[in-house]
């Protein structure tokens, strides 16, 4: 199969109760979001994980496979792309050690991207492969520890959940990170999860896959330099893109990338400054308070940097003086409330510093690890 993927000679692949799972000869396209599904589907010239009732992807004059958006504002969106579009850079990040001698986990479920991408790049360059989806995020830690992993995908917000246990994982030698950025405290306990291990960030998004990566020269607050083969170009604030490693559309309800003369946009707004990229946001959450434009991601960056903070979403609510304005979600020390709404009001200012800070007990995330804002916003009372 012409620029599919493959199942590697030297691959193998377990899941989370440590079962090998060998390529399984009944193919399927359509497949539970598993590693027996992905056995099924790995092979095949169209497939989905994720059991639907949405309609099987239909092959085509190259092979093609589904993911999802992560869907942490809207429904997440069925993502249609070529499996070269992924095969393409499987390459670039063989340079990380991805081969035969590397054993890769990945945490969140198969239906994302994210994981998906991990899983089977690890198997179509001869890794050993874990899929930890089923574990909670003690065990998972468990397992990095005693598995020997040695090479990691997640995101953020899985990395928080591993994070908060003990023991080390000394054989991690590289940790991929995608879906947001770090913050500085979270990096750092990250290096103490894996004293050994290189953390490589990079920006993406389901509709683009890699975008830029991180390096140890990258600045504060910058998402990195363009990924190996990525164009980037910034028009009015919006970030749009050229590469080999763009999606073909969506296959189902229409999302929010746009094409343009071969680049693509998701709607992320930011800044190129010296050849590294700096985001601002999602033009889709910027809010308006007292005619100021508003990144509610950036203040998120900026809470989930403050002690007593372990997580944060900023939403706006309807205001009679100035239309609307923020509010802080957040979860962490609720005592240290008065040190974190000063430090807010003196770096942002009255207007745009989140009128309050709600603390929740329950913090709903989707199968990407990501926040649900939907969620969030559908248990919001205001005023409290």
């Amino acid at each position: 199969m012409t620029g599919g993927f493959r199942w590697h000679p030297k691959a193998r692949l377990f899941d989370a109760l440590g079962r090998q799972i060998g390529p399984l000869p009944d193919g399927a396209s359509v497949a539970e979001d598993t590693a027996q599904g992905l056995a099924q589907a790995l092979g095949m010239p169209a497939f989905r994980l994720g059991a639907t009732d949405d309609p099987a992807p239909v092959p085509t004059d190259v092979p093609v496979f589904e993911t999802l958006t992560s869907g942490s504002t809207a429904r997440p969106r069925r993502i249609l792309r070529t499996q070269a579009s992924w095969t393409a850079s499987f390459a670039v990040n063989a340079r990380f050690g991805i081969g035969p001698d590397a054993r890769i986990a990945v945490l969140g479920r198969l239906v994302q991207s994210l994981a998906l991408y991990g899983a089977v790049e690890g198997l179509h360059l001869g890794a050993e492969v874990r899929i930890l989806d089923a574990l909670r995020p003690d065990r998972q830690r468990k397992a990095l520890s005693t598995q020997g992993i040695s090479h990691l995908y997640a995101t953020p917000a899985q990395l928080r959940l591993l994070a908060e246990g003990q023991g080390a994982c000394p054989d991690l030698q590289v940790i991929l990170v995608g879906g947001s950025k770090l913050d500085p405290a979270l990096q750092a306990l990250v290096q103490a999860l894996a004293p050994n291990a290189v953390i490589r960030e990079f920006y993406g998004a389901a509709e683009a896959s890699f975008i830029t990566l991180a390096d140890d020269d990258t600045p504060d607050g910058s998402v990195g330099r363009a990924y190996p083969g990525v164009e980037i170009a910034v028009d009015a604030g919006e970030i749009w893109v050229k590469s080999p490693y763009l999606f073909i559309g969506y296959a189902g309800d229409p999302g929010s990338a746009r094409w343009r003369d071969g680049w693509l946009s998701v709607g992320e707004m930011g800044r190129l400054q010296d050849g590294f990229l700096y985001l601002h946001g999602r033009a889709g959450r910027m809010v308006t308070v007292a005619d100021q434009n508003v990144f509610p991601e950036e203040i998120e960056a900026l809470l989930q940097a403050l002690p007593g903070i372990r997580r944060a979403a900023v939403l706006p609510v309807a205001d009679p003086k100035r239309g609307q304005v923020l509010v802080a979600l957040v979860q962490g020390d609720p005592d240290q409330g008065t040190q974190i709404m000063a430090r807010l009001r003196a770096e942002l200012g009255p207007l745009k510093a989140p009128k309050a800070l709600i603390w929740q007990e329950v913090w709903p995330t989707l199968p990407s690890g990501k926040t649900d804002l939907r969620a969030l916003r559908a248990g919001l009372i205001w005023p409290v």
